[in-house]
């Protein structure tokens, strides 16, 4: 099992930037990706980038490329979602999600954290 706690939303304005994170506890995650979704009220959710924790290797939605960056923390068993240049569109809940490199399913997932920006 893996535990995922996400931290760091709130209220922002419109070219602000906010940074989340989420702490992962429950097993060695060397062979895991981590990634980052977002589901806004009346859409369904999405994916907003993904890191493989053992090389680091990072993937974006085109919506975000260039403004937020995907990173970790191993000694922390943490991952961040640096978010900047916000946009009213970016509102969401943002949830941190875990899956075993060997499965195409993010099979755990974390509570979710609140990004409002205002405009």
């Amino acid at each position: 099992q893996v535990q995922l706690v996400e931290s760091g939303g709130g209220l922002v304005q419109a070219g602000g930037s906010l940074r989340l994170s989420c702490a992962a506890s429950g097993r060695t995650l060397s062979s895991y990706s981590m990634g980052w979704f977002r589901q806004a009220p009346g859409k369904d959710r999405e994916r907003v980038a993904t890191i493989r924790w053992r090389d680091a290797s990072t993937d974006y939605a085109a919506f975000v490329k260039g403004r937020f960056t995907i990173s970790t923390d191993n000694a922390k068993n943490t991952v961040y979602l640096q978010m900047n240049s916000l946009k009213p569109d970016d509102t969401a809940v943002y949830y941190c999600a875990a899956r075993a490199d060997f499965s195409y399913d993010y099979a755990y997932w974390g509570q979710g954290t609140q990004v409002t920006v205002s405009s």
